[in-house]
């Protein structure tokens, strides 16, 4: 029977992680773009706002309790008097916990809760979500995990492993949306439902496809400067995803264009 008195968290830690979300080209020396693909997408795809934030775990274990995690560290339970401040995180979810973990906290599963915490002094791109200091969250990924028996009694590298090669079984793009709307949560905005065959393949066309969405959708206040980061594309079922960001092409494209001129002066 799970007892979290007893589990091993440095174990737990590594089984409700994210995998890191590739880009969608391959991203080379000095955060500079290839003109290679490396995400292809076949048939439906999926695309959602990305949010520059900090990757928040809301972890709902088999015998009620409910903890808080960072991208890397475990941060705080629900019964705990003291977390940890890192980032604000949890300041900005601890209420949701305990309004969710009798519903969340399931008998038999593990049920990991990824949100993007984003605004007040959160990354550098803070201010294009708010300028009076507001906070938000949004949810981007649910896992659950029934084995959870079973792995947490592998050796650490085999759970990461396992983690890193698929092993999680994340909820579906269309069934992440009633989870959303039953645990009250806002999801990250969706942004289009097409199919991939309409998905810019070039640099350049990417960098475009990207322009189309000029404002974020998650701003918190009216001050807000509204800038999005990117795309989030995903298969239905999650088998694909790949990130999109602004920034890695407005870096690219602007350092191609000054190739020549630096050519002609050498």
């Amino acid at each position: 029977m799970f007892d979290i008195r007893r589990v091993d968290l440095g174990k737990l830690n590594s089984l409700t992680k994210s995998p890191l979300i590739l880009t969608y080209h391959t991203l080379g020396d000095k955060g500079v773009l290839q003109d290679k693909v490396q995400i292809p997408f076949t048939g439906r795809v999926i695309g959602t706002e990305k949010v520059d934030g900090t990757n928040t775990r809301l972890i709902f274990c088999p015998d009620g309790s409910a903890l808080v995690g960072s991208r890397e560290d475990l941060l705080w339970e629900r019964r705990d008097l003291i977390g940890n401040p890192a980032m604000g995180i949890v300041e900005a979810v601890k209420d949701t916990v305990q309004r969710l973990f009798e519903t969340l906290c399931g008998p038999e599963r593990i049920a990991v809760y990824f949100l993007e915490v984003y605004g007040r002094h959160i990354g550098s791109g803070a201010k294009n979500y708010t300028r009076d200091g507001k906070v938000g969250f949004r949810l981007f990924d649910v896992v659950v995990i029934d084995n959870f028996e079973e792995v947490l009694a592998w050796p650490a590298e085999q759970i990461a492993h396992w983690r890193d090669n698929g092993g999680q079984n994340y909820v579906d793009a269309d069934r992440l949306v009633g989870l959303a709307k039953d645990g009250g949560f806002e999801p990250v905005p969706a942004l289009f439902d097409l199919d991939a065959a309409h998905l810019p393949t070039s640099l350049e066309d990417t960098q475009r496809f990207l322009l189309d969405f000029e404002r974020s959708r998650c701003t918190l206040d009216e001050g807000a400067d509204g800038v999005p980061e990117g795309v989030v594309v995903r298969s239905p079922d999650r088998k694909s995803i790949a990130k999109i960001r602004r920034e890695d092409y407005e870096r690219t494209l602007k350092r191609r264009k000054k190739q020549p001129k630096e050519q002609v002066r050498s």
